[in-house]
């Protein structure tokens, strides 16, 4: 098999998907005949810097293979890491092509409006020599795990929201209420909720000395600069938005406030069941969503919005509706890869069921151990293997989690068994290195909210 010019080998197809093409495998296998230096920094807020060192071919025959490289590496360091500047250091050809894709017209023109909005700066591309690459500049940061005190945690999900109050580690109280942040324009419908929820807790405790934050959404310090669960709030109101948790918590009383990713704080509480670092939580579920831990159970400041970073080269895979590319981790990792893969395999769905209501079509079949439905999610955990193959590349892992409902029953079972098996097949020393893995009981019994109490540090 070959991709641009660069063959790559692949000892597992997926049946239902045989144009799958993973970044990863095709990046490594590329950049084994690439010999010319390139740089790239990427520069987001307080002035954090990521630097990552490669090699492009540099010919004419190679051009375009050459881009494509440098192009999906660029926006998986977007997607994972963050940034408003980004400096292509080594090959102007390639970053005057940058420069034209990140513009408001440009093939990235929603990333770019994407982390123009994250970042409330200018994104730009700056075409730079070699030797003129900025020095990285990181600050891993210590995440949760403080237990002492009266605590609520609360988790902002996007169909349903909950508290837990925590006193001392022990969870004393917990509610689960449902609600619609997402079709709702006006931000004081999410505050009277996150504020009911904050008073729920605090009336089942003596007090209130700490309150922790897990939702989905890219933030800086507590502010949510991008969040689904303000998917409908017009732009001109995000003032508000950008205040509405620490205003919920001034209600409570003077006390500390963290707010943190939602994917962060499952890693997190991965760290806090094993005892364990370099935690990778991947909940595939409505969409994807990915935390991470460094070894010191740290958090590195990274965005982690996987979802939209390639996992595929085939540019006639699936688009994602919302970001508008192609081949990005959403459509692989979540209900929306079931719901594409199943037709395939001859499992006709009904259009007018929600992307929900199909996804449970199929793990019924799966239950009843229907091969049709075993074919789709064998092919998922194929896409797991060689993804994992990729992430590794990027993140240090030692703790890959599994969750979200895509994980539940004998589907995820079977995902997991066929990453497992093509790992051991043919990355070996990859397979010793990570432990692919569901969460454990400790893990889950920790819980979400209730690891999302843990963030504050009383006293700070």
């Amino acid at each position: 098999m070959q991709y641009l010019g660069i063959p790559y080998d692949l000892k597992h197809i997926p049946a239902l998907d045989p144009e799958f093409i993973p970044f990863g495998i095709w990046a490594e296998a590329y950049r084994k005949g690439a010999k010319q230096p390139l740089s790239i920094a990427v520069e987001r807020n307080n002035g954090y810097i990521s630097v990552r060192h490669t090699h492009i071919h540099g010919t004419e025959a190679m051009a375009e293979a050459d881009y494509r490289y440098v192009e999906r590496y660029v926006k998986f360091l977007l997607w994972s890491i963050g940034g408003f500047r980004v400096y292509i250091c080594g090959c102007s050809a390639i970053a005057q092509r940058l420069q034209a894709a990140y513009t408001p017209n440009g093939a990235r023109a929603f990333d770019c409006d994407f982390f123009t909005k994250v970042y409330e700066r200018e994104f730009q591309v700056i075409d730079s020599p070699l030797a003129e690459c900025p020095q990285a500049n990181e600050e891993p940061q210590p995440i949760g795990g403080h237990l002492d005190g009266c605590r609520i945690g609360f988790d902002a999900g996007g169909s349903d929201r909950k508290v837990s109050a925590v006193i001392d580690g022990q969870c004393v109280y917990s509610e689960e209420v449902v609600w619609h942040p997402k079709k709702n324009p006006d931000p004081n419908y999410q505050y009277e909720g996150i504020l009911d929820s904050f008073r729920a807790a605090a009336a089942k405790m003596p007090r209130v000395d700490a309150i922790g934050v897990s939702s989905a959404g890219v933030f800086i310090g507590n502010a949510p600069m991008v969040s689904s669960i303000f998917y409908c709030v017009p732009r001109e109101r995000w003032d508000e938005v950008k205040t509405v948790f620490d205003r919920a918590a001034a209600e409570i009383g003077d006390v500390p406030i963290v707010v943190a990713n939602d994917g962060d704080v499952s890693a997190l509480a991965g760290a806090m069941g094993m005892d364990a670092g370099c935690i990778m939580g991947m909940a595939m579920g409505t969409s994807e969503a990915v935390g991470y831990v460094d070894k010191d159970k740290n958090v590195l400041g990274w965005v982690n919005e996987l979802a939209f970073a390639p996992v595929d080269l085939n540019e006639n895979a699936m688009q994602d509706e919302w970001s508008g590319d192609f081949g990005v981790g959403c459509k692989y990792f979540s209900q929306d890869a079931v719901n594409k893969l199943a037709p395939r395999a001859g499992i006709e769905l009904d259009e007018n069921l929600t992307p929900a209501e199909k996804l449970k079509v199929v793990q019924a079949l799966m239950e009843k151990d229907d091969p049709r439905a075993a074919a789709v999610y064998r092919d998922i955990g194929i896409y797991l293997a060689y993804t994992v193959v990729q992430y590794c590349q990027f993140y240090d892992i030692a703790h890959l989690m599994l969750l979200g409902r895509v994980m539940s029953g004998k589907g995820g079972d079977l995902i997991l068994r066929t990453c497992t098996e093509v790992l051991n097949d043919e990355f070996p020393a990859l397979a010793q290195q990570v432990n692919v893995m569901l969460p454990d009981e400790k893990t889950r019994r920790v819980g979400q909210s209730a690891a999302a109490a843990s963030l504050p540090m009383i006293g700070k």
